[in-house]
């Protein structure tokens, strides 16, 4: 039965409840949106890019980091299918860090320890934020010139890393630049959107999001040899589980020491740190919706999304450790699908069927070899598309957080030390600057709105 259908205007999606948990199903709860479910086919491009940097880190087989994927995009399925309207991810800005932490043992069972503690570490300390509730307060809590800083500092650290030395523009300048471009037109300008109320072609191109974005990288980068063409193979993956699971989980290596899930405190502050500014970025982007789509009222709770995330983490540390994490937001296509889902209920009928709809593609997608064949090449320009979508978006939303200009003034330099120093100077910097500029109350009066009331 399609209860979808039945929907009232201004109410939430159908579910049905479980504890905290909100279980919506495809079909039967939301509707099944294509337009989604094609993007993720390709984007599954993105997830799959997580295996040069666990090759990288780890040493490990392509075969092996591919089960690793796979298991990690069965998880990604949990927060829509549990109540939480949001595309998931990485925690991307925080990468370097745990890369950083890791190197500093030795490869081998070593590293392999180091990663298991860490993200063990991560998982239960988010989900025991969820379930007490303190997520939520914490959300509220923490200053608006804080908040800023941290979204912003995401944003700026996710552009540093594609366009540092050695990074990817220097490896795929031509591609990323009109593949860049392109795609910013798409999703954001005012131009383009205007052009799909006039013509059916052009609505049809943005209801597809990135898709068009990652078929031109395919075609472009070979042109510039900055990729090879790509070479079609047909079939169905094959992941090597067997080689995870003995050399790469508890299963094979054992427990981690306990010294490691000690050294790995501060590590896990500082991811957090960064992971925190996801959500507050989940949260802003979809108030920004909500505002402008009346018909569906949608439901974020920090609390649930913690204890979501947090047993992502704490799973994988324990069946396939990723370096790129379980976070709560992939902001580049979350932003995609809410782009699309302001366009009206006709467009998307509900959040729940893009974002979910989206996942189901990707997960899809890593088990055909030939869209997996398809996207090899250009995983890198991928990635970087996805880096730099999420930067405009984390520096749009960190300045729309800050309440004044003082708010602007300190959230700027926390973006700037998060880039520099890493998150737990940041963090540290901007209670310090809170406290000086504003005492105790480590928060100001919201003087832009007191601006525009004295203006009106």
């Amino acid at each position: 039965m399609s209860l979808w259908k039945q929907r009232a205007v201004g109410a939430e999606a159908p579910y049905f409840a479980l504890g905290p948990f909100k279980v919506r199903l495809p079909f039967v709860h939301y509707r099944f949106e294509w337009p989604d479910y094609l993007q993720g086919l390709l984007m599954c491009a993105v997830d799959l890019a997580a295996i040069s940097l666990m090759t990288e880190l780890l040493g490990m087989p392509f075969e092996a980091a591919l089960a690793i994927v796979l298991i990690n995009g069965l998880f990604y399925l949990l927060h829509h299918l549990l109540g939480d309207p949001v595309v998931p991810g990485w925690i991307t800005p925080a990468i370097p860090l745990l890369m950083m932490y890791v190197e500093t043992f030795p490869e081998g069972e070593a590293r392999v320890h180091a990663l298991i503690a860490f993200q063990m570490m991560l998982g239960l300390f988010a989900m025991v934020l969820g379930a007490s509730g303190v997520a939520k307060k914490v959300v509220q809590l923490i200053p608006s010139a804080m908040k800023a800083g941290v979204i912003m500092g995401a944003g700026l650290a996710a552009v540093a890393v594609v366009f540092k030395e050695g990074g990817r523009f220097e490896t795929y300048p031509f591609t990323i630049t009109i593949a860049v471009g392109i795609a910013f037109y798409l999703i954001f300008s005012k131009h383009f959107a205007a052009l799909q109320d006039k013509h059916w072609l052009f609505a049809a191109i943005g209801k597809l999001g990135v898709f068009p974005i990652i078929v031109l990288a395919i075609v472009v980068a070979p042109l510039f040899s900055e990729a090879p063409w790509p070479e079609i193979e047909w079939g169905i993956t094959q992941p090597d589980f067997v080689t995870m699971f003995t050399e790469y989980t508890l299963f094979g290596v054992g427990m981690p020491p306990w010294m490691m899930f000690v050294t790995a405190i501060p590590t896990v502050l500082a991811a957090y740190i960064v992971l925190f500014g996801d959500v507050l970025q989940s949260k802003a982007i979809l108030d920004e919706a909500d505002e402008v789509r009346q018909d569906e009222k949608i439901d974020y709770d920090p609390n649930r999304a913690h204890m979501i995330f947090g047993a992502r983490n704490f799973g994988m540390s324990i069946i396939g450790p990723d370096v790129a994490m379980c976070g709560p937001l992939w902001a580049a296509m979350h932003v995609v699908i809410v782009e699309r889902f302001k366009k009206g209920r006709k467009a998307m009928d509900s959040i729940f069927g893009g974002a979910g709809s989206f996942r189901w593609g990707t997960n899809t997608g890593l088990l055909l070899l030939p869209v997996v064949s398809l996207v090899e090449p250009i995983l890198g320009i991928a990635l970087a598309l996805t880096l730099l979508i999420q930067g405009y978006v984390s520096v749009r939303i960190g300045i729309q957080e800050a309440r004044s200009e003082r708010d602007l003034g300190i959230a700027g330099v926390i973006a700037a030390i998060l880039v520099v120093k890493g998150a737990t100077w940041a963090f540290a910097a901007g209670v310090l600057l809170c406290f000086l500029i504003y005492g105790w109350r480590l928060a100001g009066p919201n003087e832009f709105k007191a601006k525009g009331e004295q203006d009106a």
